[in-house]
Protein backbone atom coordinates (compact mmCIF):
# COMPACT_ATOMS: atom_id res chain seq x y z
CA UNK A 1 0.00 0.00 0.00
CA UNK A 2 1.29 3.14 -0.76
CA UNK A 3 -0.97 7.25 -0.36
CA UNK A 4 1.14 9.92 -1.67
CA UNK A 5 0.78 12.76 0.36
CA UNK A 6 0.62 16.25 -1.01
CA UNK A 7 0.57 19.77 0.85
CA UNK A 8 -1.01 22.30 -2.20
CA UNK A 9 -1.14 26.45 -1.76
CA UNK A 10 -2.41 28.03 -4.71
CA UNK A 11 -2.49 24.46 -6.67
CA UNK A 12 1.19 24.02 -6.09
CA UNK A 13 3.14 21.42 -4.07
CA UNK A 14 4.37 22.59 -1.34
CA UNK A 15 5.34 19.33 0.49
CA UNK A 16 5.02 16.28 -0.23
CA UNK A 17 5.69 12.32 1.23
CA UNK A 18 4.63 9.03 -0.13
CA UNK A 19 3.59 6.54 3.47
CA UNK A 20 4.32 3.35 2.52
CA UNK A 21 3.42 -0.24 4.46
CA UNK A 22 3.57 -3.60 3.51
CA UNK A 23 0.22 -4.42 4.81
CA UNK A 24 -2.81 -4.40 2.50
CA UNK A 25 -5.14 -1.25 2.85
CA UNK A 26 -7.66 -1.63 5.47
CA UNK A 27 -10.51 1.28 5.67
CA UNK A 28 -10.80 0.42 9.36
CA UNK A 29 -7.28 1.87 10.13
CA UNK A 30 -7.69 4.69 7.40
CA UNK A 31 -7.19 7.00 10.94
CA UNK A 32 -3.90 5.64 11.76
CA UNK A 33 -2.82 6.04 8.23
CA UNK A 34 -3.79 9.25 8.31
CA UNK A 35 -2.01 10.21 11.99
CA UNK A 36 0.97 8.95 10.75
CA UNK A 37 1.30 11.06 7.39
CA UNK A 38 0.32 14.24 9.33
CA UNK A 39 3.20 12.98 11.48
CA UNK A 40 5.65 12.46 8.91
CA UNK A 41 4.36 16.09 6.94
CA UNK A 42 4.32 17.89 10.97
CA UNK A 43 0.71 18.64 10.70
CA UNK A 44 -1.97 18.38 12.44
CA UNK A 45 -4.67 15.66 12.18
CA UNK A 46 -7.61 17.00 10.35
CA UNK A 47 -11.63 15.46 11.49
CA UNK A 48 -11.83 12.07 9.76
CA UNK A 49 -15.75 11.83 8.31
CA UNK A 50 -17.34 8.50 6.50
CA UNK A 51 -17.25 11.14 3.21
CA UNK A 52 -13.58 11.47 3.04
CA UNK A 53 -12.99 7.74 3.48
CA UNK A 54 -15.79 7.14 0.67
CA UNK A 55 -13.71 9.80 -1.19
CA UNK A 56 -10.70 7.65 -0.91
CA UNK A 57 -12.37 4.32 -1.88
CA UNK A 58 -14.55 5.45 -4.76
CA UNK A 59 -12.24 7.84 -6.54
CA UNK A 60 -8.50 6.62 -4.79
CA UNK A 61 -8.11 9.85 -3.22
CA UNK A 62 -9.75 12.46 -0.94
CA UNK A 63 -8.78 16.25 -0.40
CA UNK A 64 -8.84 17.84 3.36
CA UNK A 65 -9.06 21.53 3.14
CA UNK A 66 -8.52 24.27 6.05
CA UNK A 67 -11.89 24.01 7.26
CA UNK A 68 -11.32 19.70 8.73
CA UNK A 69 -8.68 21.18 10.69
CA UNK A 70 -8.69 22.65 14.13
CA UNK A 71 -5.27 23.83 14.35
CA UNK A 72 -3.87 26.34 11.46
CA UNK A 73 -2.95 24.17 8.91
CA UNK A 74 -1.29 26.86 6.71
CA UNK A 75 -1.33 25.41 3.36
CA UNK A 76 -4.42 25.50 1.44
CA UNK A 77 -5.04 21.75 1.65
CA UNK A 78 -3.99 18.33 2.04
CA UNK A 79 -4.45 16.00 -0.64
CA UNK A 80 -4.00 12.09 -0.66
CA UNK A 81 -3.72 9.59 -3.18
CA UNK A 82 -3.98 5.87 -3.44
CA UNK A 83 -0.74 4.57 -5.60
CA UNK A 84 -2.19 1.12 -5.06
Amino acid sequence: MRIWAKLMTDGKIQKQFVYEKTEQLTYSRFLDYLIDICHELDIPTPVLTKTHIFNFAKFNHVKFPTRDFVETLGYDYLFLENLF
